[in-house]
């Protein structure tokens, strides 16, 4: 996938706000911009907003006031028919997979490049490739309903990671795994980063966000983000 040049800013929010139905403000007043190719950990406590403020980046919601810029397009001013298109240059790990369960490992992983056309000879080389290198080469015809929860997890990364996104926005993608399953990922984003794909990973795991310090922290309390410095 070609990318923006680094730099360029690929998200920008400004005074953005968010909320659900009557209720108060999940998010108040939030500004910030991602430059193209940059890497960042969203941190916050549980329940602080982190999954609102990554649903706002893929384009799943719209701001209840403000402004969402993602690609250069203006959420506001995007058409529904055209947000398909836009979300196709977004990789996405949900902290509940949404794998496919009538499909195996390698067709879940493979889904995003058969959408793309991607040529099977293709597909059937580096599909297996990065299961195995997430530690699945074991799994690869396996059926959702029969991997575990860390399992389910490393073939939802591979999927959000196989076709190269400009964007990846990951949600607790270390969640369910060991402390030497979870390096290994995050060395697997640092990598796709020195490709061109913009990173934000939402974590409460300080210590995991303390061994990758030379990435900015996006930092969500009460609401309330703190940018980038």
């Amino acid at each position: 996938m070609r990318h923006r040049p680094r730099g360029q800013n690929i998200i920008r929010f400004d005074s953005v706000g968010l909320r659900y139905g009557l209720g108060p403000e999940v998010l108040q007043d939030v500004s910030f911009a991602l430059p193209s190719g940059s890497f960042h950990f969203l941190t916050g406590a549980s329940g602080a907003g982190k999954s609102s403020l990554l649903r706002l980046m893929y384009l799943g919601l719209r701001p209840t006031r403000g402004r969402v810029v993602v690609f250069d397009r203006d959420l506001a001013a995007t058409k529904r028919y055209e947000l398909p298109a836009l979300r196709r240059r977004i990789g996405v790990v949900f902290q509940d997979f949404r794998l496919l369960d009538h499909l195996s490992a390698v067709d879940n992983v493979a889904l995003p490049l058969r959408v793309r056309g991607v040529r099977e000879s293709d597909i059937h080389k580096h599909v297996p490739e990065l299961l195995g290198w997430v530690g699945l080469t074991e799994q690869l015809n396996s059926k959702p309903s029969t991997l575990s929860g860390g399992q389910k997890q490393r073939v939802a990364i591979a999927r959000a990671v196989i076709g190269r996104p400009d964007l990846l926005l990951a949600d607790e993608p270390t969640g369910n795994v060991d402390d030497t399953i979870a390096m290994r990922l995050l060395h697997l984003f640092e990598e796709l980063n020195k490709l061109g794909t913009t990173i934000v990973i939402a974590t409460h795991n300080q210590a995991l966000v303390d061994r990758f310090a030379h990435h900015p922290r996006l930092h969500i309390e009460h609401g309330l983000v703190t940018s980038p410095q």
